[in-house]
């Protein structure tokens, strides 16, 4: 789409940026009670990215620079009902989105659910992945993320599953960054597409692997950024990296690849919708787990005891996640 929104629209979603005032990275998002508690939540991306880079060939980076270049800046604006900046319902409700996404999926009735931002500054990527997918009981509040995306991709729990379909929307004048994914499977080519202002994809990222390329950087090099790091409006055009109260690095907005997803639950008629509502059909984390040791047995990858915690959850991901280039 593009392009995408009217242009005092796309004028509006950079403001509303600047009125949140400060971005956390994405490795500040909570991880695991009792299934790889130790684990980052998209651990899952983190082993892939480490060995095979965006590319899926050798990664030169050493750990920490692998660690900066992927721990981009999220915040959410709305989750359900749950809304923490103003200005972003008209976005959120936007009816041009509601109409491709009920063309696209096929379903009768879409509901608009989720809005939320991604900031990538100079030298950052984002990792070839897929979103997190839910399912009738389980999502991002109450399971592990990593956990559900093995669902997803182990087809073991399809009938549970809440189709979501996700708009990304560009808006700024950063150099680089292009929206890159594997539309035919990741066994296909890769394309990509310029992540130019006011402009937008419908895709189903639950399943399509896709990425983001390298945001064009001029020196300073790329600072360390790890949690706990912080990226600041300050007014004025200018943003700043901050690691506590130290500054880290000064950025302006038009170095600044920002992105804006939407998400809308597609569900086929009302029927679905209401099982969906009611949770008389969700699934428990013990039926998933399960779920996945039976599976696991049946294939002889488990004899004996279920694995610890992490090396479980290790072994979920190894077995269901087969990454494009990866040499699954």
């Amino acid at each position: 789409m593009d392009p995408f929104l009217q242009p005092e629209e796309a004028e509006t979603m950079l403001r509303i940026a600047e009125s949140f005032g400060s971005f956390g990275t994405y490795a500040e998002e909570a991880t695991s009670d009792g299934l790889g508690e130790s684990l980052p939540q998209r651990f899952d991306v983190g082993l892939n990215y480490v060995a095979h880079g965006l590319d899926g060939g050798v990664n030169d980076d050493d750990a920490e620079t692998a660690q900066s270049r992927t721990n981009y800046f999220r915040e959410t604006y709305i989750y359900g009902n749950e809304q923490r900046v103003a200005g972003v319902e008209p976005f959120l409700a936007h009816p041009r989105l509601e109409r491709a996404a009920r063309e696209i999926s096929g379903c009768e009735e879409v509901i608009p659910a989720i809005v939320y931002a991604n900031l990538l500054v100079p030298g950052q990527e984002l990792a070839i992945h897929t979103d997190v997918p839910e399912f009738r009981g389980a999502n991002r509040k109450n399971a592990p993320q990593w956990l559900m995306v093995c669902m997803l991709h182990s087809g073991l729990f399809d009938r549970w599953r809440v189709r979501i379909l996700t708009c990304v929307s560009w808006f700024g004048a950063a150099k680089g960054g292009a929206f890159t994914f594997y539309p035919d499977g990741p066994n296909s080519a890769r394309e990509s597409i310029p992540a130019q202002h006011n402009s937008a994809i419908l895709i189903d990222t639950d399943k399509v692997f896709h990425g983001v390329e390298r945001v064009a950087q001029r020196l300073p090099e790329l600072p360390v950024i790890q949690a706990g790091t912080r990226l600041y409006y300050l007014g004025e055009d200018n943003w700043e990296l901050r690691a506590g109260k130290q500054a880290l690095a000064r950025y302006s907005w038009s170095q600044i690849r920002y992105s804006i997803s939407w998400k809308g639950y597609c569900f086929t008629d009302h029927e679905e919708r209401s099982l969906w509502e009611s949770g008389s059909d969700d699934l428990t984390l013990d039926e998933i787990i399960d779920l996945f040791e039976q599976d696991l047995r049946q294939s002889g990858r488990i004899n004996g005891a279920r694995p610890e915690p992490d090396d479980f959850a290790r072994l979920i991901v190894e077995t269901y996640i087969h990454y494009p280039g990866a040499g699954h």
